[in-house]
């Protein structure tokens, strides 16, 4: 069966944990079937996994660690994410995405709202209700993605395929 590769940019330990455990508290159990995440891609086709593969590999050579912030809550309608504010980021995956140009699915060929969900697929009011509450105590959190990951799409789970950490010059 020919399932979906995934794209997403590694979190920082200390924000994924914190991440994580608002997503473990916050989002319905029967539906968290993968860890806190930042996605790029979501949909890249699986033919292009030994490409991905490559610039995922070269492009983690040549950046430096990416900055990045967390400073409000983003409305998904049926749920909640921390909104992900980096310039460096976005030049990464529009560079990505100039090289993976014509295997991108609809979803992926446009500029995201980076995010890290935290709730989803409830009511809308629960989402609201959240937001109310976290949105008291939400406090700026700078840090650095630390690099890139490549994951196969199970139908749910994720399977990892690869991770590459920042280690060059380039800045976004």
């Amino acid at each position: 069966m020919a399932v979906a590769l995934i794209v997403t940019a590694l979190l920082p330990p200390d924000i994924f944990a914190w991440a994580e455990g608002l997503r473990r508290a916050h989002f319905p159990p029967e539906r968290n079937l993968v860890p806190a995440h930042l996605t790029l891609f979501h949909a890249l086709p699986p033919s292009a996994e030994d490409e991905a593969r490559r610039l995922l590999a070269r492009t983690a050579r040549e950046w430096t660690p990416v900055a990045a912030s967390i400073s409000r809550l983003l409305d998904l309608g049926k749920g909640t994410a921390l909104a992900v504010d980096s310039a460096g980021m976005d030049a990464l995956r529009a560079d990505l995405a100039h090289h993976l140009h014509g295997l991108l699915s609809a979803q992926d060929d446009h500029p995201p709202r980076l995010h890290i969900t935290i709730q989803n697929k409830v009511a809308k009011d629960a989402a609201r209700a959240l937001q109310a509450e976290l949105g008291k105590t939400l406090r700026r959190r700078d840090f650095l993605f630390a690099g890139l990951a490549l994951h196969r799409y199970l139908g749910g789970p994720w399977a990892p395929l690869g991770m590459w950490s920042f280690s060059g010059k380039k800045r976004g």
